[in-house]
């Protein structure tokens, strides 16, 4: 064994104890005659210290040590003069009297520290070095304890762990599929899942009445914070289940792993809300409730109350009230009003309404409307003196509130009220089944075609697809949709009335999904599941912003593994085996 102990373990009970450690040099410090180093390794940090008078040649070779030397250590467990409190070891050092030297070390291109000097792309183009901070290290830790602690819960509710193949069928409805070539098949493709979805629904078919899989997904869409390429599910499914019995099970999964891993009780039953209220109170499916600042619908007000044309032509106007903000200087406001301009927002403008603490009124559209209006304006939202009411306007609804949401989180984190240590989690339910696309002029499923229309709608299916309700349910936590699911058609007519709906054609229905319609004919039991997003649990859990923090060895903004350098392109020979010719654009940058 390269050692007797980790660094992490020793304690003033040891002391007096002969011990072999191993691990990474972390800093060297000499002084006067005495040479001391920081051994680190996954558990935690020890000091050795080598002294000039009892062996001058060893303390010389501790002088020459580098940072992150690998290295290995034999010596006596002894009472630190000099204690650090910080640290759990912080009693005890080593007083080392053999020195092997295991790996030496390049100077680091950034410091091993928890707050390093290493900018994002840096310290992914080294990941191997960055996974030994302390910091990221434990964004790992806490991934592996939740993964243990779902995997035993969901075991004690008798389901099954199954894993799914990788390479599947394209079936490209939605975001793009990764594609691979097949060398035995020329000229045809494998796609990587997406999701599990139809395969897990051909368990339920099987009789696995209850799956779950710790799943790798991959979606080839435009990356941010909370998007990689390939990510991880928490992939479940049930037979003989309603709505409701989902929700409960893995709202106690939920229950559990606040409990578990952040020591919070969440309620004993959470909040459910529908889309549609969720839509009209936060202009967004996935409510941040940490916070109020619901919208105030003010079309009645304002609109044809006064010569403000832009309120007078729009089809909807909403506020949001912020307390105790009267004081906002024209600065702030400036600032707010070029917020909302950004293209990500897409407002044309705002208008800002202050109810003064002398209870007087100043608005940026003061000239066009009456005293009396503000006064109305006043009762409506409710506003004390020292409020500020932020209004947008615009002639799509839906559009306009999505701009209102993310105003109203901009606020949130401005006043301080978006609290990581606070968790406010609640379903979403009543999506609708379908939205239309623009891009695609045609009614698109807002979650999958597999989604079971609400029984009490299904007769609009014909008439007016564009009303009918999912049985559908996101679980929103402080704002993140951290997983969601719905109750799958089981029956192979309403499964076909569903394709025809989204414009397949019975061929293209029968070629990209025929296993799973054939499959319904025997027997299919009523089933629904749920996917919770690893990746986005694991960061809430450890507040990260991003949850590249928690995977091991994530892609960059642009999609690329800077570490790999990959993607990349392959051989000519490669290409041949494949039977495959590249005809790559001149607007890709390549010939």
């Amino acid at each position: 064994m390269y050692r007797t102990n980790t660094c992490g373990e020793l304690r003033l009970a040891n002391a007096g104890e002969a011990v072999t450690l191993a691990g990474w040099v972390q800093r060297v410090r000499k002084l006067g005659g005495m040479t001391f180093v920081d051994l680190r390794d996954r558990y935690g940090l020890t000091q050795l210290v080598f002294n000039e008078q009892t062996n001058a040649s060893l303390c010389e070779e501790a002088n020459k040590l580098g940072r992150e030397y690998c290295i290995q250590v034999k010596g006596i467990v002894a009472e630190r003069q000099s204690k650090n409190a910080q640290l759990p070891t912080g009693e005890i050092e080593i007083e080392v009297s053999t020195l092997n030297i295991l790996s030496k070390s390049l100077t680091p291109p950034f410091t091993i520290e928890d707050q390093s000097d290493g900018g994002d792309d840096i310290r992914m183009k080294y990941r191997y070095l960055d996974l030994r901070r302390n910091a990221v290290r434990k964004n790992l830790e806490l991934r592996h304890k939740m993964t243990i602690l779902v995997r035993n819960f969901l075991d004690n509710h008798n389901f099954l762990e199954v894993e799914t193949p990788i390479l599947i069928g394209s079936t490209p409805e939605g975001a793009r599929d990764f594609v691979v070539p097949s060398r035995m098949n020329p000229g045809q493709f494998f796609a990587l899942p997406q999701s599990p979805q139809t395969l897990k629904q051909l368990l339920m078919v099987s009789g696995f009445d209850r799956y779950f899989q710790i799943a790798k997904c991959f979606r080839d869409e435009d990356l941010r914070a909370d998007r990689q390429p390939e990510f991880t599910q928490i992939d479940c499914e049930m037979s003989f289940v309603e709505q409701q019995d989902v929700i409960e099970i893995f709202e106690d999964l939920c229950r559990h792993l606040f409990k578990e891993i952040r020591g919070v009780e969440l309620p004993a039953k959470l909040r459910q809300m529908t889309w549609k209220e969720a839509m009209e109170k936060y202009g967004s499916d996935k409510p941040d409730l940490r916070f109020g600042m619901e919208f105030i619908e003010l079309m009645d007000t304002l609109k044809g109350t006064g010569e403000f044309s832009v309120f007078n032509d729009a089809n909807y106007i909403g506020g949001i009230l912020c307390k105790g903000c009267a004081e906002y200087t024209r600065k702030q406001l400036d600032e707010l009003t070029d917020f909302v301009k950004r293209p990500q927002v897409g407002a044309k403008g705002l208008v800002y309404v202050k109810f003064n603490a002398d209870g007087t009124t100043k608005s940026s559209i003061d000239k066009f409307y009456a005293p009396e209006v503000w006064e109305k304006l006043r009762q409506k939202v409710n506003a004390e003196n020292g409020d500020l009411l932020l209004i947008l306007s615009g002639d799509n609804t839906n559009k306009t509130r999505t701009q209102l949401s993310t105003l109203r989180l901009e606020m949130g984190d401005r006043l301080g009220l978006r609290d990581k240590s606070k968790f406010e989690c609640l379903w979403i339910v009543d999506f609708p089944l379908f939205e239309w696309s623009d891009e695609e002029q045609r009614l698109m499923a807002m979650h999958h075609p597999f989604t079971m229309p609400n029984p009490e709608d299904i007769p609009l299916l014909d008439s007016h697809p564009e009303q009918v309700r999912a049985l559908a349910y996101d679980f929103v936590c402080n704002g993140i949709e951290v997983g969601g699911g719905s109750i799958r058609i089981h029956d192979e007519h309403l499964q076909e009335k569903m394709f025809q709906i989204l414009g397949f054609t019975p061929e293209r229905a029968q070629a990209q999904f025929g296993f799973l319609i054939n499959a319904f004919k025997y027997g299919a039991p009523p089933h629904g599941g749920l996917a919770f997003g690893l990746d986005r649990f694991v960061a809430i859990m450890a507040d990260l912003d991003s949850i590249r923090d928690c995977i091991a060895f994530p892609k960059n903004t642009s999609g690329r593994d800077v570490m790999l350098d990959a993607p990349s392109f392959i051989d000519q020979s490669q290409l041949d085996e494949l039977q495959l010719k590249l005809d790559l654009r001149q607007e890709s940058g390549q010939k």
